[in-house]
């Protein structure tokens, strides 16, 4: 097997400063997170900027250009910003930190999400911030829309600077429109594809086993089976570290960390991303799969190079 390529999420967009005690909001406190996981173990941070008053999500090109920066200065980590955001952005506003920065990696939404946050909101009596509550409740009334014209354009701007597509899978249908993209356009991407399957969100691919044994052989069928690396994000307590021990055992690289999962144990918060990639650093030696550097990574997934990126 290949080394494992192991990728850190800091904050994500989607957990508010309530719900994450832990979550790094500042750009200095982000970076600190990519610092401390590096010497973890990952080899990949994914990031999402915040407002750093307030911590809620934002499309700020300087203010995600500041993260970046500070990673970019303090680590050798291969970073992914997110071209995703969350929801009430607008394609031209998730592709502006690609144009800006032309990093080795950006995500890609290739598809639409719904979702709701009910249980969460009724279970909570107090919020840190008051833009929290009715940003959970837009996940009920908003979709994070893509249309496939906007997927074609976005991926064109990647790969015309240089970008590695991660393209982000949450359902079987979503592969269907990679294999597309591979047929009619190269995917707009060097080989080898780099893909990510997400189980666990609401409305899309439940986490099971057979499920991730699904994506991965629905994978081999429409794109090719030596054609793509790939990756697994199981949301939430436990799947989470279930899913990512599978995808070890089958060749497939991981991602854990604070967007994803609050928790170590049930009702136990991870005190910081570090803490969760310390835990698949530990699975992955004892069943025997080495880690991959940060520039084993480049090499594994064919990026452009650090030297290459505009910060």
């Amino acid at each position: 097997m290949k080394k494992l390529i192991i990728t850190a999420a800091l904050t994500g967009g989607g957990v508010t400063p309530t719900h994450g005690p832990y979550n790094p909001i500042t750009p200095e406190e982000i970076a600190k997170e990519a610092k401390r996981v590096e010497e973890a173990g990952a080899a990949t941070v994914h990031i999402h900027p915040r407002e750093p008053k307030t911590g809620k999500p934002t499309s700020d090109t300087v203010i995600f250009k500041e993260i970046l920066q500070r990673i970019h200065d303090t680590t050798n980590l291969v970073i992914c910003p997110t071209a995703g955001l969350g929801r009430n952005f607008t394609a031209q506003e998730r592709i502006a930190i690609v144009k800006a920065v032309e990093p080795e990696i950006a995500s890609h939404d290739i598809g639409c999400l719904g979702g709701t946050r009910d249980k969460m909101i009724a279970r909570t009596k107090e919020w840190k911030y008051d833009w929290e509550k009715a940003y959970l409740e837009s996940y009920k009334t908003n979709c994070i829309i893509t249309t496939q014209a906007e997927i074609e354009s976005m991926a064109a701007e990647m790969q015309k600077v240089g970008t590695k597509p991660e393209y982000e899978l949450f359902d079987i249908g979503w592969i269907n429109t990679l294999s597309y993209l591979k047929a009619n356009f190269g995917a707009f991407s060097t080989a080898p594809l780099w893909i990510q399957f997400v189980t666990g969100y609401h409305g899309q691919i439940p986490t099971s086993p057979d499920q991730i044994v699904h994506l991965k052989r629905t994978a081999d069928d429409l794109l090719g089976k030596d054609t793509y690396e790939w990756q697994v994000i199981g949301i939430g307590y436990p799947d989470q570290f279930q899913v990512a021990t599978m995808a070890i055992l089958m060749g497939g690289h991981c991602r854990v960390g604070l967007e994803d999962n609050l928790y170590m144990a049930r009702g136990v918060f991870a005190k910081s991303n570090a803490e969760q990639v310390e835990r698949m650093v530990r699975i992955a030696r004892e069943l025997g799969r080495e880690l991959a550097t940060p520039d084993e990574t480049r090499k594994i997934l064919n990026l452009k190079g650090k030297d290459k990126v505009k910060l």
